[in-house]
C-alpha cells in the first residue's frame, strides 16, 4: 500500500495516545480543603483527625495505639454513635507459627431508620512497629470519621451502619478475627466495605470482592464518583497468599468490596508511611468512595443485592464497563471462532498455510517467556550492583528508569521473534499465531479465572475481526482512495487498541504491587501487548522476500540494549538513597538474661556504614538457642537492665504442656520458641478470654514451632501447648520491646536510612532458655 511509513507512525502514535488517556483516566481524584461543602467528603478535614493519632507508630498493645483507641472512639461518641471497645484475644494460625494478641477493637454503631441489614465499613487503627501508618490504615481510619460527619448530617439512612476500627491487623489480623469469633455483629453478617493501603499514593482499586460479586459490582460502578479496578484483580488476588480483615470477616458470612491503593510502596510498612508522604488525592479517593458506597448502601434494601454470579468489570478510555459472568464462555468461544475464521480466510488468500500457522502459534510462546526471563536477569543485576535492593524486595523509590528497560527488553523480544521468523513464516501466520494465544488464554481464564478472561478474549476477538476485516479490503496497490491507503491499517488497529487500553495499564498495577523482583510478571504482561500490535511493524519494513541486510539484523537488537542500558544507568542515579528516599537496614539487639550476654544482630546482606558500626562478623554461635533465623551478622553489645521473661510450668500430661509466661516490664510482646513441633496451642488472658488455634506444619530458618503473643498484659498469660509426647523439650522465650534507645551507646540511623521490615528489626529482645525433660 502507499504511504506506509506514514500510516506506521500514525498507527504507533494511536496507540501512544491510548495508553497516556488509560493511564490518566485511571489517576485519583483531587482533594478537597476543609471548606469544602458539609455534604462532599473532604481530605482537608479527614487530615486533622489524621495528625490527632497517626503521628507515631502504634502496634498492637503499644501505648499510642491506647492513644489513637481513645481518641477514634472519642470522635465516634461526639458524632453521636453508639460505640463499644471490644476487648479480646485474637489469633492466627501459620506454618509452625500460633500467633495470639491482646486486641481492642472499635465497634460503633448507627442506627438506620428501618433496617434491612448491616453495612459494616472496616478499616485498621494499628500500624506496622516500624513507621507511623498514615496510610497503612491510618487515611482510611481518618476517612472513616469524616464519612461519619458527613452521614450525621444528612437525612437517616434505611440501614444500619456499623463501623469497625480493627485492633491486630498488622500481626494477623487478629482484631477481625476476634470480632467475628466473638461480636454479636459479626456474626450476623452484611454488607462490608474494607480499606487498606500498599503503599502511600495512587488511586483507590477495588481489587477483591466476594463471591457472586454482580449485584455489588453494579452499584460500586453506577454510586462512586471515580470508579477504579477491574475484575483481573480479584482473580490474581485470590491466588495470593496476602490477606486483609476481608479475608475473616468474608469467612464469618459478609459479603463485600476491599479497596486500597498500592503506588508509592517502597514506604510501606517503614517509617516513611507518614503524614508527608500521603498523597491527599488517595486520601480524597478512598474517601469519597467511601461515603457514596455508605450512602448507596445505607439506602437500599440490602436483600436485593443477592446473586449467584460474578461480574466481569473494567474500564476503558474512563468508562466502566461491567457484564454477567455468564458472557464470559461466548465471549471466549466466539474469540476463538474469529481468530478460526481469519486463519481461514487468510489461507484462502494464500496469506498463510496450516503447517506456518502451527509453527507460528507454537512460537508464540517465545517472547512472553524470554521477557520474563530478561526482566527477573535484570533485577538480579541490579540486586548484584546494588545489594541494599533486596531488602526493599523490589519496591524501589524510583522505578519507573527500569520499569522502562524492562519494557524495551520486550520490545526486544517481541520484534526479534517477528523478524527472525518473518521471511520464514510469513507475517500472517505470526499475527494469526499471536491472536490464537489470547483465544487461548481467553479460553483458560474462562475455566479457571473468569473475571481475568476479558484481558485476552476481547483483544481476541477485536483483533481477528479487525483483521478479518483488513484482508477483505484489500485493493490494488495502485488504488489512491483512502480506503486503500487507510482502510486495513484501521481495521487492523481495532485488536491493538483494544489491547493498549487493558494490559499496559495491567502490568503498571503489577509492577506497583508487585515491584521489580517480580518484574517478570509485568513483561510477560507487555510482551502479550507487544505480540498483538508487532504486525505493525510491517508498514516499516521491506518486502517479506528480501533478505535484510546484516546491518539492518544488528541494528534492532543493539539500539535496544543500548536504550536499556541508558534506562538502567539513569535508574541507578535516580534511585540512589536519601533523607527523602531512605535506604532500609536491619538491627536488632539480643541479650540472654542468664549469662547477660548480649550481641548486636543483622540480617542485612550489605550493611550500611551506620549498621557496620554494630556488627562485624558472621558468627551466630553465641546468640541464645532457638533465636536465631536465618543467616545474620553478629557484634558485641553492653548489657542492659531488664529483668527478662520466664515460663513457669504450671501442668504436663501426656502431650499437653501449660505454661505461665511474662515478659517482664516494659516488653510489650513476648515468642516462644520449641526445639519440637507442636499441633495446637492456646492463650489465656484472663478477662480478656481464651483462644485456641490448631498448628501444622514446621518454621523455616530456625527452630520448627513458635508462639508470639502481641499486646501481652504485665500480669502474663497461660499458654497451653500440645507437643507430640517428647522426654525433652528445649523452649526460648523472648521479651520484645519496640526501639533501641534504652541500649547504652546506641545511636539512632542517620538521614538516609530507615528500619527495614523484617519483624525482629528495632526490636530490644531479651531471651530466657529453659531445658523440659520428662521428670520436671
Amino acid at each position: 500500500m502507499p504511504r506506509r511509513v506514514r500510516a506506521g507512525s500514525a498507527a504507533l502514535l494511536v496507540l501512544a495516545v491510548v495508553i497516556i488517556l488509560t493511564a490518566m483516566a485511571d489517576s485519583t481524584m483531587q482533594p478537597l480543603p476543609a471548606t469544602a461543602p458539609d455534604d462532599r467528603f473532604s481530605a482537608g478535614r479527614a487530615l486533622v483527625h489524621l495528625k490527632e493519632f497517626a503521628a507515631e507508630p502504634r502496634p498492637v498493645g503499644s501505648r499510642a495505639g491506647d492513644r489513637a483507641r481513645d481518641y477514634l472512639a472519642g470522635r465516634l461518641r461526639a458524632a453521636g454513635l453508639e460505640v463499644e471497645i471490644q476487648r479480646s484475644v485474637g489469633s492466627r494460625s501459620a506454618a509452625g507459627l500460633a500467633t495470639f494478641g491482646q486486641v481492642d477493637n472499635i465497634v460503633g454503631r448507627l442506627r438506620g431508620t428501618a433496617s434491612t441489614g448491616t453495612v459494616l465499613i472496616a478499616a485498621h487503627y494499628d500500624s506496622a512497629a516500624m513507621g507511623p501508618g498514615a496510610s497503612d490504615d491510618g487515611a482510611a481510619v481518618a476517612a472513616m470519621l469524616e464519612t461519619v460527619r458527613a452521614l450525621r448530617g444528612g437525612p437517616g439512612l434505611r440501614n444500619d451502619i456499623v463501623l469497625l476500627m480493627s485492633d491486630g491487623e498488622e500481626d494477623g489480623v487478629l482484631g477481625a478475627e476476634a470480632f467475628v469469633r466473638e461480636h454479636p455483629l459479626g456474626r450476623t453478617g452484611g454488607v462490608l466495605l474494607n480499606w487498606e493501603a500498599r503503599g502511600v499514593s495512587g488511586p483507590s482499586l477495588m481489587f477483591e470482592t466476594s463471591a457472586d460479586n454482580a449485584r455489588l459490582v453494579e452499584t460500586f460502578a453506577g454510586a462512586v464518583p471515580a470508579p477504579r479496578g477491574h475484575s483481573a484483580m480479584v482473580e490474581l488476588y485470590r491466588l495470593l497468599p496476602n490477606n486483609t480483615d476481608f479475608t475473616p470477616l468474608t469467612k464469618a458470612g459478609f459479603t463485600g468490596m476491599n479497596f486500597a491503593y498500592i503506588q508509592g510502596s517502597s514506604l510501606y510498612h517503614t517509617a516513611g508511611d507518614s503524614i508527608a508522604n500521603l498523597d491527599p488525592g488517595s486520601l480524597q479517593h478512598h474517601g469519597g468512595n467511601m461515603l457514596a458506597l455508605a450512602r448507596a448502601l445505607g439506602g437500599t434494601d440490602l436483600r436485593t443485592l443477592a446473586s449467584d454470579h460474578d461480574a466481569t468489570y473494567f474500564r476503558a478510555l474512563g468508562t466502566m464497563i461491567t457484564y454477567s459472568d455468564r458472557l464470559v464462555w461466548p465471549l471466549a468461544v466466539l474469540a476463538v471462532v474469529a481468530v478460526a475464521g481469519l486463519a481461514l480466510a487468510a489461507r484462502v488468500r494464500r496469506l498463510l498455510s496450516l503447517p506456518r500457522l502451527i509453527a507460528a502459534t507454537a512460537s508464540a510462546v517465545v517472547p512472553p517467556a524470554v521477557s520474563a526471563a530478561l526482566a527477573q536477569g535484570l533485577w538480579e543485576l541490579l540486586v548484584s550492583w546494588r545489594p541494599a535492593y533486596d531488602l526493599m524486595g523490589g519496591l524501589l523509590h524510583r522505578p519507573r528508569p527500569y520499569q522502562a528497560a524492562i519494557a524495551v527488553l520486550c520490545a526486544l523480544a517481541v520484534l526479534g521473534w517477528y523478524l527472525a521468523l518473518r521471511r520464514r513464516l510469513g507475517p500472517a501466520a505470526l499475527a494469526v499465531g499471536a491472536l490464537a494465544w489470547f483465544a487461548g488464554l481467553g479460553v483458560l481464564c474462562a475455566q479457571a479465572a473468569p473475571g481475568a478472561s476479558f484481558l485476552f478474549a476481547l483483544p481476541a476477538l477485536t483483533g481477528a475481526l479487525g483483521w478479518l476485516a483488513a484482508v477483505l479490503l484489500r485493493t490494488p496497490a495502485r488504488a489512491r482512495t483512502v480506503v486503500a491507503m487507510f482502510g486495513p491499517v484501521t481495521a487492523a488497529m481495532l485488536g491493538p487498541v483494544t489491547a493498549a487500553m487493558l494490559l499496559p495499564s495491567l502490568a503498571g498495577d503489577v509492577f506497583d504491587g508487585m515491584g521489580l523482583a517480580l518484574g517478570g510478571a509485568s513483561a510477560s504482561v507487555l510482551a502479550l501487548s507487544g505480540l498483538i500490535a508487532v504486525p505493525i511493524a510491517e508498514l516499516f519494513l521491506p518486502d517479506p522476500a528480501t533478505r535484510p541486510k546484516r546491518a539492518v539484523v544488528l541494528a534492532v537488537p543493539l539500539t535496544a540494549l543500548l536504550l536499556a542500558s541508558v534506562l538502567v544507568a539513569i535508574g541507578l542515579v535516580a534511585d540512589d538513597f536519601d533523607a527523602d528516599r531512605p535506604r532500609r537496614t536491619h538491627l536488632a539487639y539480643v541479650m540472654d538474661a542468664a549469662t547477660r550476654t548480649a550481641h548486636w544482630v543483622s540480617a542485612d546482606a550489605d550493611p550500611a556504614r551506620w549498621t557496620e558500626r554494630y556488627v562485624s562478623g558472621h558468627d551466630a554461635s553465641a546468640l541464645p538457642p532457638g533465636y536465631a533465623r536465618g543467616t545474620l551478622r553478629t557484634g558485641p553489645a553492653p548489657a542492659i537492665a531488664a529483668e527478662g521473661p520466664r515460663a513457669d510450668v504450671l501442668a504436663r500430661s501426656g502431650d499437653t504442656l501449660e505454661l505461665h509466661v511474662t515478659a517482664g516490664k516494659g516488653a510489650r510482646s513476648v515468642t516462644l520458641r520449641l526445639d519440637r513441633p507442636i499441633t495446637r496451642a492456646t492463650a489465656s488472658a484472663g478477662r480478656f478470654g481464651s483462644v485456641s488455634v490448631p498448628v501444622t506444619g514446621t518454621r523455616a530458618g530456625t527452630w520448627p514451632a513458635e508462639i508470639r503473643f502481641r499486646g501481652i498484659p504485665a500480669r502474663g498469660v497461660r499458654i497451653t501447648l500440645r507437643i507430640p509426647e517428647q522426654d525433652r523439650i528445649r523452649l526460648t522465650v523472648i521479651a520484645e520491646t519496640d526501639g533501641l534507645t534504652a541500649v547504652p551507646g546506641f545511636v539512632p540511623r542517620p538521614p538516609g536510612l530507615v528500619a527495614a521490615t523484617r519483624e525482629d528489626g528495632d526490636l530490644t529482645a531479651v531471651t530466657r532458655g529453659y531445658t523440659l525433660t520428662g521428670d520436671f
